[in-house]
């Protein structure tokens, strides 16, 4: 099978060193974003879905978990709008909990890369309709099960950053078991 498309490592976004703190909070995301590609990138479909024990979590898993995390927070949590294709055909309340990591197998590198990209593009038009409408101080549709509060955008910003770093940890010694790459 062929591999999903290379990704020019030398093309990663920086974020900025000095700039407004939207700036600087998209610029840290899309280089997060980024990094993930970039440990995805070349690899055929049985390497995307091979494991690094003593963790079942595979690259093309942790693509499909974090275009949904992303659907989670700006399409479902943020707005109240559902959840984006293919989550939204699932039923979660009978769903095992690690159905994207599972399904993942099944996926072409082509077709992880679709969903992750469409996914960010969906969140950045939430992020750019949010700014415009009043900044990162916009208000989540929905509250938090844990505190009865809403989510602010500056907050579901900086915990993406946060999910993307954790991740990015899991992708960094997954890739390196599978070809040796580090970076």
């Amino acid at each position: 099978m062929s591999g999903a498309q290379e990704f020019d490592v030398d093309a990663r976004t920086e974020a900025p060193l000095h700039g407004s703190e939207v700036a600087v909070l998209r610029g840290v995301l899309a280089y997060q974003r980024d990094t993930l590609r970039w440990k995805c990138s070349g690899l055929t479909q049985e390497q995307l879905a091979q494991q690094c024990p003593p963790t079942d979590m595979t690259l093309g898993g942790l693509m499909k978990h974090l275009a949904l995390v992303e659907s989670q927070w700006f399409d479902h949590w943020f707005r109240n709008a559902g959840f984006a294709p293919p989550f939204d055909g699932i039923d979660w309340a009978v769903t095992e909990d690690d159905w994207e990591f599972e399904s993942a197998r099944d996926d072409t590198p082509e077709e992880l890369r679709t969903l992750f990209d469409e996914a960010v593009c969906r969140s950045d038009a939430v992020v750019d309709e949010a700014l415009s409408r009043g900044g990162l101080d916009v208000e989540s549709a929905l509250k938090s099960p844990k505190t009865g509060e809403t989510f602010t955008l500056r907050w579901i910003l900086v915990h993406m950053i946060e999910e993307y770093a954790r991740h990015n940890g899991h992708a960094d010694l997954i890739r390196q078991s599978i070809d040796g790459q580090t970076g």
